[in-house]
């Protein structure tokens, strides 16, 4: 696994976006916790993430390109959009497919986020939304620096971005659905 600073990750940002059309699973800081992730619409790439998160039953959330990528895929309202870019995860009902049948298990709603960080930048200049999920095996604690990443994940990953120690906590859930909250 290959781990790049912020100022690498400046200078190779379009090689590692490539790197992600490619099929690479990498990890990523957000403005709550870091992400492990790889393009949404890979069929390929999002199962391998499953089988090294060991998630075999829940669905994942994406980090969308942007708000109009959510209003072109998801059945969304204005004001509810207003939460993004912030550390909120959306539970919207889908107009159409959008992303490898693996992110969301075939079900009629995806989690979709905007996080108040360059992250978002990345996933635009992608194009495509990227799954998001906390780096840790299903079960276990997340990873908050690069010397807590578990080492039965540490193979799989491609490439990590690294901006050092994160103290925050992963995104509250809103099911525009059903209407919950799950602050996590």
């Amino acid at each position: 696994m290959e781990t790049y600073d912020l100022d690498e990750y400046k200078l190779l940002q379009h090689n590692l976006v490539a790197r992600v059309k490619d099929g690479q699973i990498f990890i990523y800081p957000t403005d709550t916790i870091y992400g492990i992730g790889c393009d949404a619409t890979d069929e390929e790439a999002v199962a391998k993430l499953r089988k090294v998160k060991h998630r075999n039953d829940k669905p994942f959330s994406v980090i969308a390109p942007s708000k109009e990528w959510i209003i072109e895929n998801c059945d969304v309202g204005q004001k509810d959009l207003e939460r993004l870019p912030g550390p909120f995860t959306l539970i919207v009902k889908l107009k159409k497919s959008c992303v490898a049948k693996e992110v969301n298990l075939g079900m009629q709603t995806l989690g979709v986020r905007i996080p108040k960080h360059f992250i978002s930048k990345f996933t635009a200049a992608l194009g495509n939304p990227i799954v998001t999920t906390s780096v840790n095996m299903t079960g276990e604690d997340y990873m908050t620096d690069e010397d807590n990443l578990d080492d039965k994940i540490k193979p799989y990953v491609d490439f990590m971005i690294y901006e050092g120690e994160k103290m925050g906590k992963p995104s509250t859930l809103i099911d525009l659905a059903t209407g919950k909250v799950t602050k996590r």
